[in-house]
């Protein structure tokens, strides 16, 4: 029986390029690099904004020095515009309320920086009891590490067999492996098919309501 689904974010709940690479591109053009083209963003985030960064950098700027010059200016403008093109994915606010009505607990489980994940998180989906949303923190090691998963299951006290662990990407896919979890990779997202289908979780979907067959299979 699944008890609780955990969600990734970007590229999950959310599609959020188009203005992740705004607010990269800003902080590039500010330190005066080339900025980049908005799908080629899809395969620079996905493991917290360092490593966006790190990636966005040209060859010879990637220094720690460059990559908090970034995250100061990207975190500066993304403050005022992380919700400007950002939306939903289509039917995913019905799934979440479906869960919820179904007595499924929810959470959040993102790379993306903590303050980013609880602003997006309260600007979208005000209305959805998220027993946690849990993003990047100083201290704290990033997915595919489980630590976030064990986080969360303090919080929610089920059997790590009792949770269904959705994302978009090779790390969400590893996540899932790691904390021993049911993995389901989505195919609407910021990475291809094949990406996910190499950690061969125990689904793929390619649409929302998919997840709510998925969670009826095991539930009934």
């Amino acid at each position: 029986m699944i008890k609780l689904a955990i969600f990734d974010l970007d590229g999950t709940l959310l599609n959020t390029i188009a203005d992740l690479a705004a607010s990269t591109n800003h902080a590039l053009t500010q330190l005066g690099h080339p900025t980049h083209e908005i799908d080629k963003y899809n395969f620079m985030v996905g493991n917290g904004i360092n490593k966006l960064f790190e990636r966005a950098l040209p060859e010879g700027q990637k220094t720690q020095e460059n990559i908090s010059k970034m995250r100061s200016l990207f975190i500066a403008y993304y403050a005022e515009h992380l919700t400007d093109k950002s939306k939903p994915y289509e039917g995913i606010l019905h799934v979440l309320e479906s869960l919820t009505e179904k007595g499924i607990a929810l959470a959040v489980a993102t790379n993306k920086y903590q303050a980013g994940s609880e602003t997006l998180i309260k600007h979208f989906f005000s209305h959805i009891p998220f027993k946690a949303v849990l993003g990047q923190r100083e201290g704290i090691p990033t997915k595919p590490d489980p630590q976030v998963i064990n986080e969360i299951l303090k919080i929610v006290p089920v059997k790590n067999s009792e949770v269904l662990y959705i994302g978009d990407s090779d790390v969400d896919m590893q996540t899932a492996k790691n904390a021993q979890l049911i993995g389901c990779g989505v195919s609407w997202g910021f990475r291809p098919i094949e990406e996910l289908q190499k950690y061969n979780p125990q689904f793929i979907v390619n649409t929302p309501l998919d997840i709510l067959s998925i969670i009826d299979k095991y539930n009934n």
